[in-house]
């Protein structure tokens, strides 16, 4: 039975056991007597129970039924006490059972082997080899009777169906033997008072173990004597485990432990390091060190060709290689473009801990590190070891910074100070960091007013000097640099944000104009500190009012800087009920005639005011609330004429229809890869594409008349099906490719085959898939694509998309509408 007791942090581990409605403290001697063996490790405790200890509810030989409680405390007198009862089923008894615990040795056999009659106990019990010859201890027993026996520390148990003898390699006639060989035997004998076996050829052995720099070597002998008492033995079973746990041969791999038996050893060779054991650190001189302890476990089983009884041998021992002296490697990994220096150290046990970095004399935790956005990690590796990492900008105060002669000389000293749990040894590691760069530019931001749009401007500065731009509170990412419109001129940058655009602000209606602010920043991309900020304020004609002949009004109402909670759909006109058509959480739209909603009229000369007032209602609004009050105007000229002449000029190069029935269909379908020759249902749409996979479209004219040909006038893209819905990129334009995407358009040609009989009705284009960003961190997922078409006669070829010229660049049109 195997209990864990852990974590256990700096507190203390009480075992007992619970036997006839009382609690034993397990002491030492008791543990030894009984069959309890405690392992320590770095931070818990592991409790290896005998089956048949002293304590175990046994039913049959076959169920064992043993209680522990378990009591941790420690300095803050506070405890907790756990109550841990578990049953093991073991009905495969060997005929002679011998465990080998570097605690105590216990050897059981089947009563229906024994002799009969009352007698007296004599014999050694031996183990605890160590080393890889060295010594081994050992114990002689010879008293009168089992009463004599437990009263010296040794343990006798009577079963249903076994006899059970332990001892302890502590006892008072424990001694050691030198032994030159690793495969010395051990054993124990029980014998009755006329001198007959009890319990014969029982042994306990630990065998011995060498260890190189990355190995650790255990040695058993195949042949056990005087365990063996016949010549002749067939060894039936060998099993290797760890922790008292077999392991498969699978599992053995895994972890690279080898087993190899010849005629002489059985020998298990296990990495250090490898998985089931683990290490522990020290600290001698402020100097490293480590050990790698592990507990193997060898299990025997054998039939001696005489008698063709079974044994099984199974050993726990426990190998802790000697202390290494390890130093820690610290790597520098500082990039000059980064402004940061970054270093990891290690690498170093797990049972190690970094408990504070000491910079240019200022001593500070991990947690004030990672709060001055150092970015102290802890990163751990698959074979237990870890390495810690630390990165530093160039700009912290606590960095020494030199000039000289157009370069610039970033100094810092470091000592991380680092601590061994189990023992808390300190260890403290010391290194200088230099770092000498050539003086860098930095970008500069500028920005001017033009036509509702802010014109943005980034002069670069230094080659490889790397930074970010924000727009309020956004990052230029990919995808808005398209929407602007950003161009690289090779020393700058160039891009227009729109007024409206959410990174801008407004901040005031002034008469026919709304004042908008952009706030732009430049930063470093690894700390996202700020190097650069700027702003710019701009005043563009306001259209936020339309007035309508038919006596219809629409205004537009902005959430302004200086409202930035408040819910734009509670705003009304002067009629409470009269509500916005439309909010967002920047714009409502009200529509509304010159006769409704509370709309006053006023005369003036030769025209008529019509007034009217976005507001909050008094409901909504608190005494510390800020006011919101937007004035609406209309006027209509009242004793005016107004005349409309015309003259309708027949226009030779228009197209003409002869009268005839029927009617004319287009439609338009998406082909699986440009050979156009499968094509998606509409049972399969939306059709899954990834970003900038290509998509194949073919735009077919049904009509059997060829001197009609099909041109592509305009192609975009929405977000919902509704061609008119905004936001919109264009594909086509005029029949050409949008020369603001970066990825435009392909026309792949039209040849005539078994499908196509015409090939002046098909247009072919293929695309790349691309998403519009709804957010910063949000893409859409889904795109719906729109073409107009025009209808030509091929015969007469004219102006426009059926000329099948593309404009000139001095006439592009924007690619992107909000």
């Amino acid at each position: 039975m195997r209990v864990i007791a852990g974590p256990l942090g700096l507190n203390f581990l009480e075992v007992s056991v619970g036997y006839n409605n009382s609690i034993i403290p397990v002491t030492q001697r008791l543990a030894s007597q009984c069959g309890i063996s405690l392992w320590n490790h770095p931070g818990h405790i592991e409790l290896y129970v005998s089956l048949q200890n002293c304590f175990a509810h046994n039913v049959e030989d076959r169920d064992f039924t043993t209680t522990l409680n378990l009591r941790v405390y420690g300095a803050a007198d506070e405890e907790e006490t756990y109550h841990v009862s578990d049953t093991c089923h073991y009905p495969a008894w060997a005929s002679r059972e011998i465990i080998c615990d570097p605690d105590y040795m216990e050897a059981s056999e089947c009563r229906r082997l024994l002799h009969g009659g009352r007698g007296h106990i004599e014999g050694h019990i031996w183990g605890g080899l160590g080393g890889g010859g060295g010594q081994i201890k050992a114990g002689t027993l010879d008293v009168e009777g089992v009463t004599q026996a437990l009263g010296k520390g040794y343990g006798v148990t009577n079963g249903p169906t076994r006899l059970v003898v332990r001892g302890s390699p502590t006892a008072p006639e424990a001694y050691q033997q030198d032994v030159s060989e690793p495969d010395s035997l051990v054993w124990t004998g029980v014998y009755n008072d006329t001198g007959g076996p009890l319990i014969t050829n029982l042994g306990s052995f630990a065998g011995g173990f060498s260890v190189t720099d990355n190995t650790i070597s255990w040695f058993m002998p195949r042949h056990i004597d005087p365990l063996i008492s016949a010549d002749g033995f067939k060894l039936l079973e060998v099993h290797m485990g760890v922790n008292g746990q077999r392991l498969d041969a699978e599992e053995m791999a895994a972890r690279q432990y080898t087993l190899v038996i010849n005629d002489v050893h059985i020998i298990t060779k296990i990495p250090v390091g490898a998985i089931g054991g683990y290490m522990k650190s020290a600290v001698k001189d402020n100097e490293y060190y480590t050990s790698y302890t592990i507990a193997p476990m060898l299990e025997l089983l054998w039939a001696e060709d005489m008698t063709g009884e079974v044994t099984r041998y199974k050993v726990l021992f426990s190998i802790t290689t000697p202390m290494a002296h390890m130093q820690p490697q610290l790597i520098d990994n500082t990039v000059q473009g980064e402004h940061l220096f970054r270093v990891s150290l290690g690498t170093f046990a797990a049972d190690v801990v970094l408990w504070n970095i000491t910079l240019s004399g200022v001593v500070l935790s991990v947690a004030e590190c990672n709060a001055r956005g150092f970015n102290v990690q802890e990163l751990g590796s698959q074979n237990g070891f870890k390495t810690f990492t630390l990165q530093v900008p160039f700009t912290d105060p606590l960095v020494l910074i030199q000039l000289s002669l157009g370069t610039t000389l970033y100094s810092l000293h470091l000592v991380f100070g680092l601590h061994v749990l189990h023992d808390s040894s300190p260890l403290a590691y010391a290194v200088d960091l230099d770092s000498r760069a050539v003086d860098q530019v930095a970008p500069v931001l500028s920005g001017s007013c033009a036509h509702e749009v802010f014109d943005i401007i980034v002069n670069y500065g230094t080659p490889d000097f790397h930074f970010q731009i924000f727009l309020g509170k956004r990052s230029l990412t990919p995808t808005l640099a398209q929407q602007y419109g950003l161009t690289d001129h090779g020393t700058h940058i160039a891009f227009a944000v729109p007024f409206t655009d959410q990174s801008a602000v407004f901040e005031v209606i002034e008469h026919s104009h709304i004042k908008s602010r952009l706030d732009m920043a430049l930063r470093y991309p690894e700390t996202s500190e700020v190097f650069q900020a700027f702003s710019v304020s701009c005043s563009f004609p306001s259209t936020l009012t339309e007035c309508y002949p038919n006596g219809t009004m629409t205004a537009m109402a902005v959430k302004f800087e200086s409202v930035p909670t408040m819910n734009l759909s509670q705003l009304t006109l002067n009629d409470p009920t009269c509500g916005p058509v439309y909010t967002d959480d920047r714009f409502a739209s009200f529509t509304f005639s010159v006769n409704s909603c509370g709309t006053t009229r006023k005369f003036l000369s030769n025209v008529l005011l019509y007034e009217n007032e976005i507001s909050l209602p008094e409901s909504m609004t608190g005494v510390d609330d800020p006011e919101y009050e937007l004035k609406v105007k209309c006027y209509y000229a009242y004793n005016a004429t107004n005349s409309l002449s015309f003259i309708a000029a027949h226009a030779n190069n228009e197209p003409y229809a002869e009268p005839a029935g029927g009617g004319l269909e287009v439609v338009i379908r998406m082909a699986s890869d440009e050979s156009y020759t499968m094509f998606h249902g509409p049972e399969e749409y939306p059709i899954p594409k990834y970003l900038q996979e290509p998509f194949f479209f073919e735009v077919e004219l049904i009509s059997t008349n060829p001197h009609v040909s099909l041109e592509l006038e305009n192609c975009w893209a929405t977000l919902t099906a509704d061609s008119s819905s905004l936001p919109r990129w264009n594909l086509i334009i005029n029949g050409c490719p949008n020369l603001l995407d970066p990825n435009r358009v392909v026309f792949h040609p039209v040849y005539t085959d078994s499908r196509v009989q015409i090939p002046s009705h098909y247009k072919r284009f293929e695309g790349q898939m691309f998403a519009f960003a709804m957010d910063q961190d949000f893409l859409s997922d889904q795109l719906f694509v729109h073409c107009d078409v025009v209808l030509c006669d091929a015969n007469n070829i004219m102006d426009g998309p059926c000329s099948g010229q593309c404009p000139s660049h001095g006439n592009e049109i924007d690619g992107m509408y909000d």
